[in-house]
């Protein structure tokens, strides 16, 4: 009888040990990514050939897993990757392989002056220079762009789907123009009247760099409809340190109630049906773009699926997490299994 208990504890030490050491290359393999070279926590300055010469972008690798890398692009533009660091506990936990990135112009990557740099085109080509960079593929490669990283997300998908496994947009109407409406005939008019008065006063002198225009924007529509967060955390309020606001009002335009830059007119709605990839379209209640609208558009391409949070804003990432998050992995894992 002691014989068999002896054996029994061996076999059991055994097969503990073997579990631990798995664990532990597991591990190891998720947290190496080039021992031929100084090890930088996964951060690479990766080159970027544009029309007027090279310049370099920064991004930062979490994990090792051939069949899931996440490309994370920021809004803005010209953001940072700082306000979309919450994915690191998320997508850690899983074990996927995802990238931080800081596109051309923001605040990690080089950020060179020449304004024809500034178009949705050059941003399309950036994406897949640093697609090529990062090894992935058809077989692994998904985008998740949030706000103006949604519209790079889906333009990009127009032209290099063919390199995707799944796409991925937060919080992004396909039309300018539609996204203004809904501003202008919606959202302001949730504004008490005499607020609004003053903050359309102040854009009608252009006078945005006014402190009182933010006075006026940060409870009013910022806490009502960017993050909704009593205390904003610490990665959304460093990136909005470090804005380029060069870049920012060139595409986007000065005013927060719809687009009035380089991106005023863009419109691919009528072409959401040649996106063929598993997409995930997310919504928000009280997001800057309409709920309604990310809906539709999880109906017009052919494999989509809707994201909808009802506690958050547009960056429901933080201010509906686990809804957020929850639906993202799910999806993920779902294109992974051949399920969607």
């Amino acid at each position: 009888m002691r014989y068999y208990i002896c054996l029994s504890l061996s076999i059991l030490l055994f097969l503990t040990s073997c579990k631990n050491e798995t664990k532990s290359d597991v591990l190891s393999n998720y947290f190496t990514y080039d021992q031929s070279n100084v090890e930088s926590a996964g951060v690479k300055m990766i080159p970027i050939k544009t029309p007027v010469g090279e310049f370099k972008v920064w991004t930062k690798r979490f994990g090792s897993n051939p069949k899931i890398k996440i490309l994370l692009l920021h809004g803005g533009p010209a953001m940072t990757h700082e306000y979309m660091e919450c994915f690191e506990t998320f997508f850690q936990r899983e074990g996927f392989e995802f990238y931080e990135y800081d596109q051309l112009g923001s605040y990690y990557s080089d950020k060179p002056k020449d304004s024809s740099l500034w178009t949705t085109d050059r941003f399309v080509d950036e994406v897949e220079q640093v697609r090529k960079a990062i090894n992935a593929d058809k077989d692994n490669f998904y985008v998740l762009g949030n706000s103006w990283g949604g519209i790079l997300a889906m333009e990009y998908a127009l032209k290099y789907q063919q390199n995707m496994k799944g796409l991925l947009v937060s919080n992004m109407m396909a039309s300018a123009p539609e996204y203004g409406k809904y501003a202008d005939e919606v959202l302001a008019k949730q504004m008490k009247p005499e607020i609004l008065a003053e903050i359309r006063a102040l854009e009608a002198k252009k006078d945005f760099s006014n402190p009182r225009y933010m006075e006026l924007l940060v409870p009013n529509f910022y806490k009502e409809h960017l993050c909704r967060l009593k205390e904003w955390p610490d990665g959304l309020n460093r990136a909005s340190k470090h804005v380029n606001g060069e870049i920012y009002t060139l595409m986007q335009g000065p005013s927060e109630f719809g687009i009035s830059g380089r991106l005023a007119k863009w419109n691919i709605k009528n072409r959401l049906h040649e996106i063929t990839i598993p997409t995930l379209m997310i919504g928000a209640k009280y997001d800057t773009m309409d709920p309604k609208a990310m809906e539709e558009q999880s109906k017009l391409v052919k494999k989509g699926r809707y994201l909808y949070c009802p506690n958050g804003s547009h960056l429901a990432m933080w201010d509906d997490q686990k809804v957020f998050m929850n639906g993202v992995i799910q999806f993920i894992n779902d294109v992974d299994n051949k399920k969607i």
